[in-house]
């Protein structure tokens, strides 16, 4: 009987997730709810990114699909886009497990200084159905501080 105890506490703790603002059920008769999480870039704050995935509760995989939408929330200094990495490979500013067989969803930042934009990727780091499910949200720089102090490479 503690065992039970123990494992239904684990599923309640599990589903307690700090960033989550949202979960929708998918109906009575399936386990798979949508959450909603809000999470802000850690370097540049006046951004947050809504990501919306399913989770299958009580399946060892969720389905790899994800979406990603983010905006400005607050303001962008220059002083923010000079701490970001500005490589072509960005960087991960979150990590969400989707398997116990070492599937996750990420979220990327990359920044365009071309077009004076951050992409914000959303993507699976599993293969499922021969692709790899991602999404892409832009935040251009246009209107802010930040707008300009990059210059792109000649």
């Amino acid at each position: 009987m503690r065992a039970i105890y123990a494992v239904l506490l684990l599923l309640t703790l599990a589903a307690c997730d700090k960033n989550e603002v949202g979960d929708v059920s998918l109906g009575v008769f399936t386990t798979k709810d949508i959450k909603l999480d809000a999470i802000v870039d850690p370097v540049v704050t006046g951004v947050t990114c809504h990501v919306s995935s399913i989770e299958a509760n009580l399946n060892l995989s969720d389905p790899s699909d994800s979406s990603i939408a983010c905006r400005q929330t607050g303001p962008i200094s220059a002083a923010m886009i000079a701490q970001i990495d500005k490589s072509k490979n960005g960087e991960v500013l979150f990590t969400k497990s989707k398997s116990i067989f070492f599937k996750s969803m990420k979220i990327r930042r990359i920044f365009d200084a071309q077009n004076q934009t951050l992409m914000y990727l959303s993507y699976s780091t599993k293969e499922t159905s021969g692709s790899f499910k991602h999404s892409l949200s832009t935040v251009p720089l246009w209107g802010t501080e930040a707008y300009g102090v990059v210059k792109v490479p000649n």
